[in-house]
């Protein structure tokens, strides 16, 4: 299975990406947490970006897409992935088709957490109460709500366009949110096989 994660910060991706990797066999696959192993391996690609990040810009599409076409090419990705936090722009969702085509490794699905912006900010709240992490400030989140709406969320029409988006409730205990999300790819794999 390979699989896009997307929905706004806060909405559950990480946390079911990783509920969903054992069922599915296949890894989880956060571009965030790849840039930090990258960095801290010192990989040619991980120097570039950490030179990026120092002088406080952001890492480069093409950075990013070298970096996520080296760990495809992986292993334990062989039989598939769940992307989580990639694509966040049309651009980055039109490049990782064009990788994909290329190592003939198509996706299978695309699931959207649909989650509404009071609910993840309150998501966040406690969060950030718990933890005291700087991205889950209240105010801090909406901003993101603001950029994820702009840049990211036009990425599910252009998924929706090629038939491969699912969107799915992403509000409820996290075992009905698995569910729903198993059912729903359920449902793309019958769809692709039918």
């Amino acid at each position: 299975m390979r699989l896009v994660l997307l929905g706004a910060p806060g909405s559950g991706k990480g946390t079911q990406a990783a509920r969903l990797k054992a069922d599915l066999n296949v890894p989880h696959i956060s571009t965030g947490d790849m840039l930090r192993a990258a960095v801290a391996a010192g990989t040619p690609l991980g120097l570039k970006a950490k030179a990026v990040m120092d002088a406080g810009q952001l890492v480069s599409d093409d950075i990013l897409l070298g970096m996520l076409e080296e760990r495809l090419a992986q292993d334990d990705a062989r039989n598939g992935f769940i992307l989580d936090g990639y694509p966040r722009n049309l651009a980055q969702a039109d490049a990782l088709d064009h990788l994909l085509a290329r190592i003939g490794q198509p996706l299978d699905a695309v699931v959207k957490l649909e989650v509404p912006n009071e609910a993840i900010v309150g998501r966040c709240q406690i969060r950030f109460q718990a933890e005291n992490r700087a991205d889950d400030n209240p105010d801090t989140v909406r901003r993101r709500l603001g950029i994820y709406a702009e840049q990211t969320a036009p990425v599910a029409d252009f998924y929706a366009k090629r038939g491969k988006l699912q969107v799915v409730d992403g509000v409820g205990e996290l075992d009905e949110v698995t569910a729903r999300i198993k059912r729903a790819l359920e449902r793309e794999s019958a769809a692709a096989n039918g």
